[in-house]
């Protein structure tokens, strides 16, 4: 049986920590670009990684705050596709997984 309260409090350090890495992002994508060229592009390049960082990380906080939500609805763990529970080996590594490992491969 899952232990939601433990499940809660994992995913609210993991939002916590991904809030932090977006303000950092943010501030480094708010940083006065360089004048030189080849600074510049080199710099851009840079961007696109912490786009990339700052998007996967949205991504992640949209699918813990779906987690909380199925919490917060008693219905987390259940597999939102089959209603069947989600096994809590896939729990400890995807704790924010709305589906069991065959309806994943569905999505």
């Amino acid at each position: 049986m899952t232990d939601v309260k433990a499940r809660k409090t994992q995913l609210m350090s993991r939002l916590k920590e991904l809030d932090s890495r977006l303000h950092l992002i943010e501030g480094q994508l708010d940083d006065p670009r360089p004048s030189d060229w080849e600074e510049a592009a080199g710099e851009r390049e840079g961007d696109e990684v912490l786009e990339s960082l700052g998007t996967q990380g949205e991504a992640e906080i949209r699918r813990i705050s779906a987690a909380l939500q199925r919490m917060r609805d008693g219905t987390y763990g259940a597999c939102v596709t089959c209603g069947e529970t989600i096994s809590e080996e896939r729990l400890n590594i995807l704790p924010d997984t709305p589906f069991r490992k065959s309806c994943a491969k569905a999505h």
